[in-house]
């Protein structure tokens, strides 16, 4: 009877946390707007550095897990004048992480576009 209590108490601690709290694992990596041109991608590295491009300027910056969000610091930005390029990606304040999909949200917590992992 105690074994299966065990396990019974097991499962709920596992599953209790499983969805809500994201690891640097589920994180670091190319993510990228399918299908943009000019590629629009940000590059989240391992040691909290940021990189990448809104389709017109580039991005510098860092993030950071926290709890079941990333938190992305004040990022900098090149400051080239772009023609019909939506540059939305350079308002990223934090995001969010569903399996492949980065939901990036600007001032307050307004979704502003999503990238997909690259492959």
């Amino acid at each position: 009877m105690s074994v299966v209590l065990l396990a019974l108490l097991a499962g709920c601690a596992s599953s209790a946390g499983s969805g809500s709290e994201l690891s640097t694992e589920d994180v670091t990596g190319e993510w990228v707007e399918s299908g943009s041109e000019p590629r629009v991608y940000l590059e989240l590295a391992e040691d909290g550095a940021l990189s990448g491009s809104d389709g017109c300027n580039q991005l510098t910056g860092s993030w950071e897990v926290d709890g079941s969000e990333v938190d992305f610091g004040e990022l900098g930005a090149t400051m080239m004048a772009c023609e019909d390029v939506d540059t939305w990606l350079s308002g990223a304040e934090s995001a969010t992480v569903s399996g492949d999909e980065l939901t990036v949200l600007g001032a307050d917590d307004t979704e502003i576009g999503t990238l997909e992992r690259s492959t």
